[in-house]
């Protein structure tokens, strides 16, 4: 399972490429996204215009939620990342153990954060 990330979804609204044209492809197959990147998404909307996008991209999406597994799989992500000084946040944390806790790949162009996390498939 693809799991996208904030940064490429908002690649895909804008029409940036070649995330634009990936994140399409990946619909048409069945991505998913998180909890924390559809609150991510919808507290960034500033217009009606946004708003509709944003309402229609999350219904063409599945959403993983943050249940207990993945709070787990977060916290142990936030703690270790943290305890060894090089943190990615609180969001990105949360985003991870979702990914960790369904075994999924992170579609993403943060690499930089998300490379850090032991076990964690990136794509980008």
């Amino acid at each position: 399972m693809i799991v996208a990330d904030t940064d490429v979804l908002i690649d895909f609204l804008a029409g940036a490429e070649p995330q634009a044209s990936r994140v399409g492809d990946e619909i048409e197959v069945g991505l998913a996204t998180t909890a924390v990147t559809r609150f991510e998404l919808r507290a960034g909307v500033r217009s009606p215009r946004q708003e509709r996008a944003v309402a229609g991209l999350l219904e063409a999406l599945m959403v993983l939620p943050l249940d207990a597994l993945s709070a787990d799989r977060a916290a142990a992500v936030r703690l270790k990342l943290e305890e060894a000084g090089v943190g990615i946040g609180m969001a990105d944390s949360l985003i991870a153990g979702i990914a960790l806790a369904h075994g999924a790949t992170l579609l993403t162009r943060n690499r930089r954060h998300f490379e850090r996390v032991d076990g964690l498939k990136l794509v980008d």
